[in-house]
């Protein structure tokens, strides 16, 4: 098992994800369990770069990863069970990228008989190529972000494809909603959950990456799943922002404020760092104690 501060080769994220967690592993590395853990689920995978560092760290025997947008399942599946099929895809998408062939791929829409390898190819071409790496659907499902302004894009990298094939091998990877979590979930079982952030403002970027929002009703059921978890005796740690709603909903528990700068406002002056916040039970605190 990694030690917190000891720089730990894993597999980054291959994807570009808004919210994402790799800056903020640090301060997520404090509540690793110092002990071994049976079961790992996250239910909002995003890029997944929580996993793949918890999985060097702490080498959890099963993980769960779920999510309820279906392309972004399907693309985990693929890199997961077929990278080599996922590189040829991305390689030829690469030898030929162009705006106009950016729009070309933008508007196909995935079928049921899409090979997996051909799915998970455009939406990774797609999240290396759109403006900030973006990941939004119309209310039709079609994917709308526009592209983004890069010289020379990184479209391809196939160490890493490789390498974050490797750690999610024997993975359980499902479009669930997060829900579902409280039916499988067990005592001692480490649940890290990252749903879309609560708005900071009326006019905050949008909280949804699929086409059902996640507002404020969502917001207090997973505060409800959150502690219904703790009463199962889980090893809990979620991250949302610091809002006023937020501290009210878990106000039984302990709230860490971490900063992190996140660049998906339209505007560069309203970039920047921001404050958020991890929420740690008791059961995660005390299998974290002795950490030095």
């Amino acid at each position: 098992m990694g030690k917190p501060g000891i720089e730990v080769p894993f597999s980054r994220p291959f994807l570009k994800w808004a919210g994402g967690k790799t800056q903020l592993l640090p301060e997520l590395a404090k509540y690793y369990p110092t002990s071994s853990v049976n079961r790992y689920f996250e239910p909002f995978l995003g890029s997944g770069a929580v996993f793949f560092h918890f999985k060097v760290m702490v080498n959890p025997k099963s993980s769960f990863l779920w999510d309820n947008n279906l392309e972004l399942i399907q693309t985990f599946q693929a890199v997961r069970d077929d990278v080599e099929g996922v590189i040829e895809v991305l390689r030829e998408h690469e030898s030929v990228h162009s705006k106009e062939y950016f729009l070309k791929i933008r508007k196909i829409r995935v079928k049921k008989e899409t090979k997996s390898s051909a799915i998970a190819a455009r939406l990774i071409y797609l999240n290396k190529t759109c403006f900030n790496g973006l990941y939004r659907v119309n209310s039709r499902g079609e994917f709308n972000v526009p592209i983004g302004n890069y010289t020379k894009p990184s479209i391809l990298n196939e160490e890493g494809l490789r390498k974050a094939s490797k750690q999610l091998a024997g993975a359980d990877i499902a479009e669930k909603d997060f829900r579902m979590v409280l039916c499988d979930a067990e005592a001692g079982d480490f649940v890290y959950l990252d749903p879309p952030y609560h708005p900071r403002s009326e006019t905050a970027y949008f909280t949804s990456y699929t086409r059902d929002s996640f507002g404020e009703k969502d917001q207090r059921e997973l505060a409800e799943v959150y502690r219904a978890l703790d009463k199962k005796g889980c090893l809990l740690v979620l991250s949302n922002s610091d809002t006023t709603l937020v501290r009210q909903l878990y106000k039984d528990f302990r709230k860490v404020a971490v900063s992190a700068r996140r660049n998906i406002n339209s505007r560069a002056d309203r970039r920047g760092p921001i404050k958020e916040r991890l929420v740690v039970n008791s059961r995660l605190l005390e299998a974290c104690r002795g950490r030095g």
